[in-house]
């Protein structure tokens, strides 16, 4: 494994700039997939927390996409030759609020890239920092972490679930269904079929339902906070995934205020932790 990690951090150091434009059609999308019930976003309408990711979206042709919908292995991500790929958590800052008609760039680069062990082998972590920048400077930074895995063994046991609190301030239960994960996929542009292609999910993949996207999680946790703290300001958020959440059985997004620190949580139908947060107030 040392020469195939020593190829994979020739990446290290390798950046990739995009632009677009804040546009109000996807925050409206956004808000309709949340049942939210806000005013039509229009010129000037701030973006909330975790919406930049509606933006700068993959745009690989039909024909560079690989088996699992995704755009093939190589490029700016390494080239990691292992077959399942997925967010792992990620830490944000955020400086001042985007706007819907600004004019966005997004410098991205890869930061890192590491191997642990794992149950069914090595797991290959990928740190990627990216830096957004509108017209009146840096509006967020954020280290996206995405781990690459081997299949699971066969017969190998499950990980022991691990008890999420019990104890919340705010709660709201998620109803995944594939209603939900269809439109956050098309929101984001995201061809990965484990979102909703069952057949591919739990015949090739080997889950035992469609799997709820882990930005989708994190988006659901700052909106638990934006609905309970509507005049709070998110300065920073850090999340981390823990097990995966399927379209099987509902789930809760939970949350406690703690002075200027807000725990966020996603909690399965058996009380075992999902998604676990940190969000820091101005």
């Amino acid at each position: 494994m040392t020469a195939e990690l020593d190829r994979l951090r020739d990446w290290i150091g390798r950046t990739e700039a995009r632009s677009d434009v804040v546009t109000a059609a996807p925050l409206a999308a956004l808000a309709a997939t949340l049942d939210r019930d806000d005013p039509a976003p229009a010129a000037g309408t701030e973006v909330p927390p975790l919406a930049h990711w509606l933006y700068f979206l993959p745009v690989a042709r039909q024909s560079e996409l690989g088996p699992d919908g995704h755009p093939k292995r190589g490029g700016f991500l390494p080239k990691v030759e292992l077959p399942r790929r997925m967010w792992a958590g990620g830490r944000l800052t955020f400086e001042q609020p985007l706007r819907v008609g600004d004019a966005i760039t997004r410098t991205s680069k890869i930061a890192d890239v590491t191997v642990k062990p794992g149950r069914s082998g090595a797991l290959v972590f990928v740190c990627v920092r990216h830096e957004i920048r509108g017209g009146r400077g840096v509006a967020l930074t954020e280290e996206h972490d995405i781990v690459y895995r081997d299949n699971p063994r066969p017969g190998a046991p499950a990980p022991a679930p691990q008890p999420a609190p019990r104890e919340f301030e705010f709660s709201r239960e998620i109803v995944p269904d594939p209603v939900l994960l269809f439109r956050y996929s098309a929101l984001t542009f995201n061809g990965h079929r484990i979102h909703y292609d069952r057949t591919y999910a739990t015949e090739v993949e080997g889950y035992p339902g469609l799997i709820v996207h882990g930005p989708l999680i994190a988006t659901l946790l700052l909106d638990l906070a934006r609905r309970n703290l509507p005049q709070a300001s998110i300065r920073s958020f850090a999340f981390k995934a823990v097990r995966p959440l399927f379209d099987l059985n509902p789930f809760s997004v939970c949350g406690r205020r703690d002075g200027e620190r807000i725990a966020l949580w996603a909690r399965d139908h058996e009380g075992a932790l999902a998604m676990d947060a940190t969000a820091e107030l101005e």
